[in-house]
């Protein structure tokens, strides 16, 4: 994940893929949703890894980081 620069990219950008929030961009999933997954675990694949890293992101308040690499055909 750190040795793939391209990771906060996609981060930036992918969308939850199932469930409530699909199709919302991960930075934009309300943090208790986020939370929820640290509790009850990842989904496999690269999803978790993302949803990991994000909750981290959002634990430390840094969102703002991933912000300006969000496209704006994206949102």
């Amino acid at each position: 994940m750190l040795d793939d620069p391209g990771f906060l990219l996609r981060l930036a950008n992918a969308r939850m893929p199932f469930g409530r929030y699909a199709g919302t961009l991960l930075i934009d999933l309300p943090e208790a949703y986020v939370v929820w997954f640290a509790r009850a675990g990842w989904p496999e694949g690269e999803i978790g890894e993302q949803l990991a890293a994000l909750y981290s992101i959002k634990e430390n308040g840094q969102e703002g980081l991933l912000r300006p690499l969000v496209r704006l055909d994206e949102r």
